[in-house]
């Protein structure tokens, strides 16, 4: 299928899926920003709320090449306008108030109880607009006998156990080399938001999501390690390497690393006679899964003898070739010239505050009828305070006063 095909029935009036849902959001740093950057992503309306000096992202680099504005606030408060206010001011909150009653999600991920202190917080918000979403995202989660403590994604990393069994087999743990904890508590932000959407557009009543990084990285379908650990099992660190498949590794090339991944037996009848050793795809020592597991050193020096005579090109080839995974171990940078990311859109350009094109990173999720895009960059602060505010019959007077007095 091509992209023409698969885009064939794509209708141009719409931002997406979720055009016409209003997002109000009131966050920091990393995860509530990409909650709501992957709800402005699919189409909705977001107003991002900020102190007038600007939050933490926009002084985080990397910076754009020539510029000083932050790629990592660029690419995660893209596809939004902005509000700049001050929460802790009484009148900034009847501003906030006034703007949720017509919303239909609220997103903040400051410490718990925050937002109450300032006067948005769910139950608030709730008394001007009952079927309110509201998505809290902290470290902890909203209640807990930790709820209190401040959370950050290398704490939450630490805490789950996750970074416990990322790094080296014979080295200390490791932190992800992203901010996978809040990249995973944004996206779980998102997916509430949305199912507590659809419940809200069925039955009418509107709820709190509690999304907490911690359990991001240990709950739901993907946390097998917490669920056996919970039986006595102690779960092993393994590397580059998995507990149910051999030989799944990187290996070394002339030219650089590739990665291989032999899940199957299939794969391995197939495997072994690229290697030179076709008899092997017959001995039970290594046709069957679990004997290649006793013989993991073995499977992983042949493969690494074969790698290493030839070239990541020449490897891959072979392997594809013999219906095989495997892929070159790509820098960022490679990965950026790929011609499949090219072609499936994952990198997209926009204009940015100073009005210069910056590139971002575009949506996951392709949509064949409501496609959506990096519709603009990231707002300068307060960059649509008139119009925002405008919508809820703020008028120019008021507005003169407002910034007169630092409350936008």
């Amino acid at each position: 299928m091509t992209k023409a095909e698969f885009y064939r029935h794509a209708r141009t009036d719409l931002t997406g899926p979720l055009a016409g849902v209003r997002v109000l959001e009131a966050t920091t740093t990393a995860a509530g920003p990409l909650c709501s950057a992957t709800l402005g992503d699919l189409g909705a309306d977001v107003i991002k709320v900020e102190v007038p000096s600007g939050e933490v992202n926009r002084r985080l680099p990397p910076f754009y090449p020539g510029t000083n504005i932050g790629a990592i606030n660029g690419n995660i408060n893209r596809n939004k306008r902005s509000l700049s206010l001050d929460l802790r001011r009484p009148e900034a909150c009847d501003i906030f108030l006034k703007i949720a009653a017509n919303s239909d999600i609220v997103v903040e991920n400051f410490k718990k109880g925050t937002m109450e202190e300032w006067g948005v917080g769910y139950d608030q918000v709730r008394k001007v607009k009952p079927d309110i979403v509201y998505v809290s995202i902290t470290g902890w989660g909203q209640f807990g006998p930790n709820s209190d403590r401040a959370g950050y994604d290398p704490i939450a990393q630490a805490a789950s156990g996750w970074m416990s069994m990322n790094g080296s087999v014979e080295g200390p743990p490791v932190k992800a080399a992203t901010a996978i904890g809040d990249e995973m508590g944004g996206l779980n932000g998102a997916i509430g938001a949305m199912a507590a959407l659809i419940h809200r557009n069925r039955t009418g009543e509107g709820q709190h999501v509690d999304i907490s990084l911690l359990e991001g990285l240990d709950g739901g379908p993907a946390g097998v390690p917490l669920s056996v650990a919970a039986m006595g099992i102690v779960p092993q660190r393994l590397g580059n390497e998995f507990g149910f498949a051999v030989p799944s590794n990187s290996y070394r090339c002339k030219d650089g690393w590739i990665y291989i991944a032999v899940l199957l037996d299939s794969h391995w009848k197939a495997l072994a006679p690229i290697l030179g050793n076709p008899e092997l795809a017959e001995d039970p020592n290594f046709a069957e899964l679990p004997n290649r597991l006793a013989n993991r050193d073995a499977c992983n020096a042949m493969v690494s003898a074969w790698a290493a005579e030839r070239t990541r090109a020449e490897a891959i080839a072979v392997l594809l070739k013999a219906g095989l995974a495997a892929s070159a171990v790509n820098t960022y940078n490679e990965s950026a010239k790929d011609p499949h990311i090219i072609e499936r859109d994952v990198l997209q350009p926009a204009r940015i505050e100073d009005g210069s094109i910056a590139i971002h990173t575009g949506p996951v999720a392709k949509f064949s009828r409501t496609p959506t895009r990096v519709r603009s960059g990231a707002p300068s602060i307060g960059q649509h305070n008139d119009e925002i505010l405008a919508e809820i019959g703020i008028g120019a007077a008021s507005l003169r006063r407002l910034k007169e007095e630092g409350v936008i």
